[in-house]
């Protein structure tokens, strides 16, 4: 019994490796705009690309549709008077700092006072102090907030993004979930990044050269940082299904299945 579930777990491997191959022989551009061609490509932010029922996201098609859609705040403000001590700390360092205010991730994460404190500080970091450039990071906020179909990060950035440079229409190209078609070299480099990390959990040695010459290893660092920080954030929103504030329209569309 073993040996057969050995067989059966080699084959399996093998044949997601052959998915792979597939999927990185498939021409990038899409032949026409229509969403699901945008999807069935499978570039960076194919979303919706289901192996065995499952996305590679690992989003099943309804709990997209609610993250997407922002259903019931499963996690609304927890009001001022019900702080505990620990509560109270927490949300003044938020409020002291950079940000200012108390919103989006930071509403469900103030039920675990000490996790918010300590990851604010690396989201304090990794947003306002790197050397990488506020055109960088909010590139890569951009396209987190993107695969996870993370609406407040995405309405909290985009004019962030515009501010720092990005072009109108690479962000529109983002939010569409296609590949944008005039990057610069930077955002190129860090696009294709993003891409193998997010398709392969790795990056190839040609792009790993890429990034590594223009931004060092600590921009390698940096720029992973930001993608997992971001990452982070957008579960936790999708899963306390954090809301826009009133009267906000979604900004990103939901992929199709």
């Amino acid at each position: 019994m073993p040996q057969d579930f050995t067989k059966e777990l080699r084959i399996c491997h093998e044949n997601m490796e052959k998915e792979r191959v597939k999927l990185m022989e498939e021409p990038k551009e899409p032949k026409n705009s229509d969403p699901k061609a945008l999807v069935d490509r499978r570039d960076f932010i194919g979303g919706a690309t289901v192996l065995a029922g499952t996305s590679l996201l690992g989003l099943a098609p309804a709990a997209r549709a609610e993250a997407a859609e922002g259903v019931a705040d499963r996690m609304p403000p927890i009001p001022a008077d019900k702080w505990t001590e620990a509560q109270k700390k927490a949300a003044e360092e938020i409020t002291s700092g950079p940000r200012k205010e108390l919103v989006g991730p930071f509403i469900p994460l103030l039920r675990s006072p000490e996790f918010m404190s300590r990851l604010q500080k690396v989201g304090e970091y990794l947003r306002y102090n790197t050397k990488l450039g506020s055109n960088i990071s909010e590139f890569i906020i951009l396209l987190i907030a993107r695969q996870w179909t993370q609406q407040f990060e995405w309405y909290s950035h985009e004019a962030l993004a515009l501010k720092a440079g990005i072009k109108a229409e690479t962000i529109k190209a983002i939010a569409e979930g296609s590949r944008p078609a005039a990057m610069t070299p930077d955002e190129d480099a860090i696009y294709e990044y993003i891409a193998e990390l997010r398709l392969h959990q790795s990056v190839s040695d040609p792009v790993y050269a890429r990034i590594m010459n223009r931004f060092g290893e600590q921009g390698v660092i940096d720029i992973t940082g930001l993608c997992g920080y971001y990452t982070l954030l957008g579960m936790l929103m999708n899963v306390a299904r954090t809301p826009l504030p009133a009267g906000k329209t979604p900004p990103l569309a939901a992929f199709p299945q």
